[in-house]
């Protein structure tokens, strides 16, 4: 099976990127495709994983809390999350 050729990655949504990782994911896995090509959706793959963590990222950012205040009316503020280092992965600890 050949590997389409990549869309611009910054016109993707989150879920369209995902479903290609996966579907990347479940040919490397059956294994019954040569190496060139092992390598390139391997590639694409990465590309893929990278764009799906920036967009996660993003919807983080855009998140907020809608908080009640002493006098009962609503306030937003920004979701803070604690940033547990552990939980965050480097370029050079992605798994693949």
């Amino acid at each position: 099976m050949k590997k389409e050729s990549s869309p611009d990655l910054k016109n993707i949504k989150f879920e369209e990127a995902l479903k290609k990782l996966e579907k990347v994911v479940e040919q490397l896995e059956k294994g019954d495709i040569d190496l060139e090509e092992s390598l390139s959706l391997y590639e694409e793959g990465v590309s893929l994983f990278k764009h799906c963590s920036k967009k996660l990222e993003e919807a983080k950012k855009k998140v907020e809390i809608l908080t009640k205040t002493s006098d009962n009316s609503f306030e937003t503020k920004p979701f803070q999350i604690e940033k547990d280092s552990s939980s965050l992965l480097t370029n050079e600890e992605i798994p693949f």
